[in-house]
C-alpha cells in the first residue's frame, strides 16, 4: 500500500470524517489519495483558515479537528492556528508536507524547518524519517492531542516518504511509556477539598475551558449544587455552568461583571477547575484575592501552582476529579449551609448595585450591546456562537447567555483576529443540524475573509454578524483610556462595501440600520438558506465596560 493510502486508513480508524486543507507541491501524493480515501475534504482559501476550521470542529464535537498544509508558506500560514490550539488546548492535528529528504537542508524550493518553527507551541511534533514510521505516528500523533490536556500535534512528512510503498498493518493499541498523563486525583487531596469547601464561609468556585474539554458540565453543576457554592466562569468556560442561574455570577475578569471580580477579591478560599490564573482573571497579580487560600484542579501538573500557590493541589482530569469531589462533599457530617448566608447577602448587594448595564437611551441607534441581545432573542439562544477577537468578542460574553458548553467558541488565549469565520465553518460543519452564528467585528472579519467563498462552495450555512463601527474597537477603546485619545491608525472607514462582498463570494448580503426591527431582520437573516453575511451599523465609539484596568486589582474596576 502506498504510504499516503495508509494515512487515510489511519484517519478513518481514527474517526476522521473530515479534513480541512490546501494542496501543494510537497503534499500532492497525499491529496491523490483523498480521491479513492472515502474522508470529505473541505478546500479552504487559506491555511490559516483551514487551520481555524479545525479548531471549530473540534471544540463544537469534542472531536480531534484535522488539518492538512504543503510545504514552505502552507506550513507556516498554519503557524497561527496551532499556538492558538495550543493557547487553548483544542485537540487538533496538523499534517504537513515536506520537501524530498535529499532537499532537507538545501535551502530547496518551499523548504522550511517546520518541526523547528512549531516545537514552542505544538503539544508534540513528528518529522517522518522512514515511511513504515506514518501509521504508528498518525495513531500516536491523535492519542497525544485527545488525552492529558488537549492539544495541537504536527506531523511533518517529506514527499518522498509520503510516495513510498509500504507493508501496512492497523495500529491496534498506542502506548508511549513516557507519556502516561495522570486523570484520577489524589484521594487524600479531593478529600481534604471537600472539607476545605465545608468549612468555607465566602467560597467561589472558578471554572475554566478546562471543564468544557473534559466534558465536565454536569459534574461541575453537581458540585455547585451541591450546596450554595456561588459559580463563576472564565471566557473559555461559559456554558460549563448553565446561564442564568441563581448561583451564576457571571463571567470574570478583564470585562466580567463586578459581582464575580468582588467575589473573587473578598473570598476565603476559591476551588479553580480546568483554568491557569492568567492575567485577564488576576488583574495584578500580588493583590490578586489577598483573603483566599486556593483549591487547583487541572490535568496538567504544568499549571499547578504557576501563576498562583495551591494550597490543594489536585491533578487530574475535571470530569473524574469533580465526581469524586461531590460524592466526598456529600458524605461529609453535618455540612452547615447557612454558613454562607452573610457571603450571599453581600453578593447579591453587588447584584443589585452593580448589574451589566449600557445607556440605550439614543433614539433609533443600534448600540453593540444591544445588538447581542437581539441576537439572544433572534436565536432563542439555542445557536452555537462563534466570535472574532476584539469589543464584539466581550460584549457577546456578557450579553448573549450560554447554558450549555460548545456553544461558545473564540480565540481566548492567543486573542486571534481572523479566527471567528473559519472557526464557525469548522463548527457547522462538525454539526450540520445547529444553528452557527458569527459574530465579528470590521476589523476582524476581513482577516480571514476570503472563507467565504469555501462556505458557499461547499454550502456550509453560516450567519455571519459584523458589529461595523468603523474602528479596530478595543485598540481604539484602550487609545481613548490609556493614550489620551490619541487615535493612531485605528479608523476602518467605511471600507469594504460587506454586501457587494457577500454577493461576490456567492452568499447573501444584509445591511442593518433599524433598530425596532433588529430581532425580526435577524430572524430573517437566520432563516435564510445557504451562507449570509449581515452588517450591522452600531455606535461608533462605544466602550467595553466594566473593566479592570491592566496591572490594577479587580477592586477598582472602572466603568
Amino acid at each position: 500500500m502506498r504510504a499516503v493510502d495508509a494515512i487515510m486508513e489511519c484517519l478513518k480508524a481514527e474517526g476522521v470524517d473530515v479534513v480541512f486543507g490546501l494542496p501543494g507541491g510537497a503534499n500532492l501524493p497525499t491529496y491523490d489519495a483523498f480521491v479513492d480515501g472515502g474522508i470529505r475534504h473541505v478546500l479552504v482559501r487559506h491555511e490559516a483558515g483551514g487551520g481555524h476550521a479545525a479548531e471549530g470542529y473540534a471544540k463544537a464535537t469534542g472531536k480531534v479537528g484535522v488539518a492538512f498544509a504543503t510545504s514552505g508558506p502552507g506550513a507556516t500560514n498554519v503557524v497561527t492556528p496551532i499556538v492558538d490550539a495550543m493557547m487553548d488546548s483544542v485537540p487538533t492535528v496538523f499534517i504537513t508536507g515536506q520537501v524530498r529528504t535529499d532537499l532537507i537542508g538545501t535551502d530547496g524550493f518551499q523548504e522550511t524547518d517546520t518541526l523547528g518553527i512549531t516545537m514552542p507551541v505544538v503539544k508534540h511534533s513528528f518529522q517522518i524519517r522512514s515511511p513504515q514510521e506514518i501509521p504508528r505516528a498518525i495513531h500516536e500523533a491523535f492519542y497525544l492531542a485527545r488525552s492529558g490536556r488537549p492539544g495541537p500535534v504536527v506531523v511533518d512528512i517529506p514527499q518522498d516518504l509520503s510516495r513510498a510503498d509500504i507493508d501496512y498493518e492497523p495500529i491496534g493499541d498506542v502506548h508511549l511509556p513516557g507519556y502516561q498523563p495522570t486523570t484520577d486525583g489524589n484521594a487524600k487531596q479531593i478529600r481534604q477539598a471537600a472539607k476545605a469547601m465545608a468549612s468555607a464561609r465566602r467560597p467561589v468556585v472558578y471554572a475554566g475551558g478546562g471543564v468544557v474539554n473534559a466534558n465536565a458540565a454536569k459534574e461541575l453543576t453537581d458540585f455547585v449544587t451541591s450546596d450554595r457554592f456561588p459559580v463563576t466562569c472564565t471566557l473559555m468556560g461559559l456554558g460549563a455552568f448553565p446561564a442564568p442561574h441563581p448561583q451564576w455570577l457571571g463571567m470574570l475578569g478583564m470585562h466580567g461583571t463586578r459581582a464575580a471580580n468582588y467575589a473573587m477579591d473578598e473570598a476565603d478560599l476559591i476551588c479553580c477547575i480546568g483554568a491557569r490564573f492568567d492575567d485577564r482573571i488576576t488583574g495584578k497579580l500580588s493583590e490578586f484575592a489577598p483573603h483566599a487560600k486556593f483549591i487547583h484542579i487541572d490535568v496538567d501538573p504544568a499549571e499547578i501552582s504557576k501563576n498562583v500557590p495551591a494550597h490543594i493541589p489536585i491533578v487530574g482530569d475535571a470530569k473524574s476529579v469533580l465526581a469524586k469531589l461531590v460524592k466526598e462533599y456529600r458524605a461529609l457530617d453535618s455540612v452547615d449551609s447557612s454558613r454562607m448566608d452573610e457571603w450571599w447577602a453581600r453578593i447579591e448587594a453587588w447584584r443589585k448595585d452593580h448589574p451589566l448595564r449600557y445607556d440605550d437611551s439614543t433614539d433609533g441607534e443600534i448600540k453593540p450591546q444591544y445588538m447581542v441581545q437581539a441576537l439572544y432573542e433572534a436565536t432563542g439562544g439555542d445557536a452555537i456562537v462563534c466570535s472574532d477577537v476584539g469589543q464584539h468578542q466581550m460584549w457577546a460574553a456578557q450579553y448573549y447567555h450560554f447554558d450549555q458548553p460548545r456553544r461558545w467558541i473564540n480565540s481566548g488565549g492567543l486573542g486571534t483576529m481572523g479566527f471567528g469565520l473559519p472557526a464557525a465553518m469548522g463548527a457547522q460543519v462538525g454539526c450540520p443540524d445547529q444553528t452557527v452564528v458569527c459574530i465579528s467585528g470590521d476589523g476582524s472579519i476581513q482577516m480571514n475573509l476570503q472563507e467565504l467563498a469555501t462556505c458557499a462552495q461547499n454550502e456550509i450555512p453560516v450567519k455571519i454578524f459584523i458589529m461595523n463601527n468603523g474602528y479596530l474597537g478595543m485598540v481604539r477603546q484602550w487609545q481613548e483610556l490609556f493614550w489620551d485619545n490619541r487615535y493612531s491608525h485605528v479608523d476602518m472607514g467605511t471600507f469594504p462595501d460587506f454586501v457587494k462582498v457577500a454577493e461576490a463570494y456567492g452568499a447573501t448580503g444584509l445591511r442593518l440600520t433599524e433598530k425596532s426591527t433588529l430581532v425580526d431582520d435577524m430572524k430573517a437573516a437566520l432563516q435564510t438558506p445557504g451562507p449570509v453575511m449581515v452588517d450591522v451599523r452600531v455606535t461608533r465609539e462605544e466602550n467595553t465596560y466594566p473593566m479592570i484596568s491592566p496591572g490594577m486589582p479587580a477592586r477598582d474596576m472602572v466603568g
